[in-house]
């Protein structure tokens, strides 16, 4: 009886000790670790600042398929905010400011450990160079497991490498793989739709668009409005010297409606058109080639290009729905005017003769696109 009386005061008093050591510990930690990873500055920056895509490389969740995540309104720039939850972490992250191409300033609360996160990226040999960079004190909890696994350094810092390395693994494949398909000439069916029109630099048009397309499909529920489709950007006019585009952000409507006066929200008709037909599969840094190709078959096939718009996008599968960006697909439109078909005059005797000859075709044969519903 009593040496079990003594082994459990030994017991008690290794557990004081062990906690007593504990909380003497340092608690404050700094941790910093780097990688270059061979992709575009602006590229690596606007993926790393839309925290939808995070859950796509932290170590922390990608290797527990039951996490459950949370995100803001909106996922990306300052202010935005995603959680995780899984069997054995909760945690989230905020973007407390960005500063574009440059870095991201975040507060990051890892299982009651709360951080001061840094971001930063710069131009070097072979890419980009991202350095992940992290104050701030362990919890209790935090102290405990870091005592008996080698410490915060080497604990943190190990997250940090795998991520980095799953980052780039998924840049380099996500961001990287695209396809290009001439569609030739279709005649695209009209629509009415709802609109935002803004001048905007084109390095902004797609971030713009997540957020007026966001407001503009939340008008539509909210005033039980029933869409026609996917949305789309119309680009009115280009100014080269200032790389600014206007560009009207629609999504397309069953119905016209009348919105009340004064709104920011205007709605319009798309009157049905023949186009030259390109879509992309892959993310929007690829959509000059895909213009490109849409010009080349313009110049060898000599259409005359319209003049109604510059040209249209459908956002037929986009961020909206996958998360993915190799599986993104925009369908690029760009208005022809329709060569006339010439026909020539003949008598009497002669058009009897030729009355069944089919007509002389200049135009390649426009493919008529489906019906409004899949606008």
């Amino acid at each position: 009886m009593r040496i079990l009386k003594y082994l459990f005061l030994l017991l008690l008093l290794s557990f004081v000790a062990a906690t007593v050591f504990v909380a003497t510990q340092k608690g404050d930690f700094t941790v910093e670790r780097s990688l270059i990873i061979p992709t575009q500055r602006n590229t690596v920056f606007n993926y790393i600042n839309d925290l939808k895509n995070w859950e796509d490389f932290t170590s922390w969740t990608i290797d527990q398929p039951e996490t459950t995540f949370s995100y803001s309104v909106v996922s990306a720039g300052a202010g935005a905010k995603y959680s995780w939850s899984n069997s054995n972490k909760t945690g989230s992250i905020r973007n407390i400011s960005t500063k574009e191409n440059d870095s991201i300033a975040q507060k990051m609360d890892f299982d009651g450990t709360e951080t001061d996160v840094t971001l930063k990226f710069k131009d070097t040999i072979g890419g980009t160079k991202v350095t992940w960079k992290s104050r701030g004190k362990m919890s209790f909890s935090m102290k405990i497991y870091a005592t008996f696994n080698g410490g915060a350094e080497k604990i943190i810092g190990s997250l940090y490498e795998k991520s980095l390395a799953n980052l780039n693994k998924t840049l380099n494949y996500e961001l990287k793989t695209f396809a290009v398909t001439s569609n030739g000439i279709v005649k695209k069916a009209g629509t009415f739709y709802l609109k935002q029109t803004y001048s905007t630099k084109t390095a902004h048009i797609y971030k713009n668009a997540r957020i007026i397309i966001y407001k503009l499909n939340t008008f539509c529920k909210q005033n039980n409005i029933e869409l026609n489709g996917k949305p789309f950007l119309l680009f009115l006019a280009y100014d080269s010297a200032r790389d600014v585009a206007k560009v009207s952000f629609c999504v397309p409507i069953k119905y016209q409606i009348a919105t009340s006066m004064g709104s920011d929200i205007l709605v319009d008709k798309l009157e049905t058109f023949e186009a030259v037909k390109t879509t992309l599969t892959g993310d929007y840094m690829h959509l000059n080639k895909a213009y490109v190709k849409s010009k080349n078959y313009i110049n060898t096939n000599k259409i005359v290009v319209g003049n109604q718009f510059l040209k249209l996008e459908i956002l037929n599968k986009s961020r909206f729905e996958i998360k993915n960006p190799s599986k993104w697909e925009t369908e690029i439109y760009i208005p022809t005017i329709p060569k006339v078909v010439e026909i020539p005059t003949t008598n009497p005797i002669e058009q009897e003769t030729s009355a069944t000859a089919p007509p002389k075709s200049v135009q390649p044969k426009a493919v008529k696109e489906q019906d409004l519903s899949e606008f």
